[in-house]
């Protein structure tokens, strides 16, 4: 993953004439997809970083990308209304085919968790106890693996320097780490993400 996070500044590095830097930023609508029950909810969050797009041959270019995205989930039950937040450092290095203003863009994402949170109304009793539920917010770090892996594929116009893009993100590995005995807390979590981007190049096309 080390390796992998060193990519994007070498390609920065690289900057000619074949090669355009951007910023980009949108909205994200999450949901913790798995073995959970159907109260879960997509979520609204966002997403920021930078881009590298570097043109390989005729209409194929490669772009590896930098973000801080914000992702998770909504639980929302009779007992229950609280919100998952997952900070990811996400890489996606992806393959993109441009055809006049048109483009689509595909390929595998690398995420390394940062911090996460649960923040709402939920069960804060002990186990064996009478179940009592309040407004609470804890951190949830160790419920969670550090590495996610995603592929994604979208596609978008580019207007002059500016893009504008669609894209879904579909987690592979699960990212669930709650662990017990008898492992029926192994809900088999996967990251689900449809965004919505806006970016900026910087540079002669």
């Amino acid at each position: 993953m080390k390796r992998l996070l060193l990519l994007l500044p070498a390609l920065l590095a690289l900057h000619t004439a074949q090669g355009q830097f951007g910023l980009k930023a949108g909205a994200n609508a999450a949901v913790l997809d798995g073995k959970i029950n159907e109260s879960t909810r997509y979520k609204t969050y966002y997403h920021a970083g930078l881009l590298y797009q570097y043109k390989l041959i005729g209409p194929v270019s490669l772009q590896p990308e930098l973000l801080y995205s914000l992702q998770g989930t909504e639980t929302k039950s009779d007992f229950e209304n609280y919100d998952t937040k997952l900070h990811y450092l996400t890489l996606p290095i992806l393959a993109k085919v441009s055809v006049g203003p048109v483009f689509v863009e595909g390929g595998p994402q690398f995420g390394v968790l940062l911090t996460a949170r649960d923040a709402g109304t939920m069960l804060v009793s002990a186990p064996g106890t009478t179940a009592q539920y309040g407004s609470t917010s804890r951190q949830v770090e160790d419920n969670f693996k550090k590495g996610d892996f995603s592929l994604c594929a979208g596609a978008g116009l580019k207007l002059g320097p500016v893009l504008l893009g669609g894209r879904f993100n579909a987690g592979i590995n699960d990212i669930n780490d709650v662990k017990n005995v008898s492992g029926v807390n192994d809900a088999k979590l996967h990251n689900r993400v449809f965004q919505a981007y806006v970016a900026v190049q910087l540079g002669d096309d």
